[in-house]
């Protein structure tokens, strides 16, 4: 979805945007709270926070906790890191075996990351730093090195709203990750298309309104991408808060959603039934009772739980494959139960679209 038609091009945009958060002290300096964690963090990621740097984190922005788990020994790369809050917080996750890169394209931004380096090395007593900065356009991670199938884990926190060309964004991500590798970020959706006066309002834009995806639009542009299933690990609604930004945008609803999608070659476009269970053991750190793959799939320990084929592969051909035994394939049986069928085979969100595995597919 390229934005490369309305009246400001694609290089304006980038431009406003960089000087928008160029000139930003803190995040106190924001006008709304689009750019602000909505969910209090894990308490493995509570851990680590006092280790990082308070100028670093008084310059975070961002609207979720975009950190997966099992993340030890990964190769971990974050769109629009910033200061590198979550590069510095992944870097700890990873372990000294694994790589942090971090992209951005901000100066101010990008020298405060580069600037803590050391220290945070220290801090979590390493022998040499394992994280990378790059000052670059997620549009384009061929010119900073990024190989193609080099990444484990892609992340990024409200930062792809605002692109200019969000399809080019996850056909980087596609190519740069590894068969099995995820892409798991938070970002601001929006229940309509943002009308072209509002998008290219330079205000609207910083704040993450004005770029923010048409939920629906994403969905599509996620199909032509490459990812036929993906999955909402939370979804929640947020005040506007600033009586400006109200009065220019309010009649559209926002929500900020974290995304999971694996890049797996043999997912479906609506979840079918090959008698598959799933077992999880209960070994991801600080997850022993139960482990959510998303917003309606909850595993608890040595629990058996009949899943879709999409699922199965999410969990079994994916760095999850260590934490889960899955049964093989028995035969097809049809679409999954709830899937498939005339009441739920629209592929529109307000339908509970199969191309997400909505609630009640599997």
């Amino acid at each position: 979805m390229s934005e490369k038609n309305s009246c400001c091009s694609e290089t304006s945009v980038t431009e406003q945007v960089k000087e928008y958060y160029g000139k930003l002290k803190s995040k106190e300096d924001l006008m709304s709270g689009a750019c602000c964690a909505l969910d209090k963090p894990p308490a493995e990621i509570r851990a680590i926070l006092p280790y990082i740097a308070d100028e670093i984190k008084s310059k975070y922005y961002g609207c979720g906790s975009p950190l997966p788990p099992l993340l030890r020994g990964m190769t971990v790369l974050d769109l629009g890191c910033g200061t590198g809050r979550d590069v510095y917080v992944v870097s700890k996750l990873v372990g000294e075996s694994g790589h942090v890169i971090g992209v951005d394209m901000t100066t101010e931004q990008i020298e405060v990351a580069k600037k803590y380096q050391d220290e945070q090395r220290q801090s979590f007593g390493y022998d040499k730093s394992n994280v990378t900065f790059h000052q670059g356009y997620i549009e384009d991670l061929k010119s900073i090195g990024i190989e193609d199938n080099s990444i484990d884990v892609v992340i990024s926190n409200c930062v792809i709203n605002l692109s200019p060309n969000k399809e080019q964004v996850f056909r980087e991500i596609y190519r740069v990750l590894k068969p099995g590798g995820e892409l798991y970020f938070s970002d601001v959706f929006a229940d309509r298309r943002i009308p072209e006066d509002l998008i290219n309002d330079p205000v609207l834009r910083g704040e993450c309104f004005g770029g923010a995806l048409y939920v629906e639009d994403f969905r599509r542009l996620m199909t032509k991408v490459g990812w036929a299933d993906f999955r909402y690990t939370s979804i929640q609604e947020f005040d506007l808060a600033s009586e400006n930004i109200k009065r220019k945008i309010g009649f559209v609803n926002f929500t900020s959603r974290t995304v999971r999608a694996f890049k797996l070659d043999d997912l479906e476009d609506i979840c079918e039934d090959f008698g598959q269970v799933a077992y999880y053991n209960g070994r991801i750190p600080g997850q022993p009772h139960f482990f959510d793959l998303d917003d309606h799939h909850r595993f608890f320990t040595d629990r058996p739980m009949l899943v879709c084929g999409n699922t199965a592969s999410m969990v079994s051909n994916t760095r999850f494959g260590k934490v889960f035994t899955v049964t093989d394939r028995i035969k097809h049986f049809g679409a999954f139960a709830g899937c498939g069928s005339d009441s739920n085979s629209a592929t529109s969100e307000t339908a509970q679209a199969t191309s997400s595995c909505a609630p009640g597919c599997c």
